[in-house]
């Protein structure tokens, strides 16, 4: 196989519960959670966080 064109260093580690944190090289980090109609239909009590697939949405569409 041929060497990867490109290789992600990105970490994500848990904070607490379902808060997650992310790291990029380039961006810095962000936090992951629930927020809206999931938060409310597992019934979380939670700040309020965007969801990972939200930044995966960001990203395609930006």
């Amino acid at each position: 196989m041929a060497d990867p064109f490109y290789v992600s260093n990105v970490v994500v580690s848990k904070v607490e519960g379902v808060h997650r944190r992310a790291e990029l090289p380039a961006e810095g980090r962000f936090d992951m959670g629930v927020h809206g109609a999931i938060k409310a239909h597992y019934k979380l009590d939670t700040p309020d966080l965007p969801l990972p697939v939200d930044y995966v949405v960001a990203s395609a569409v930006g």
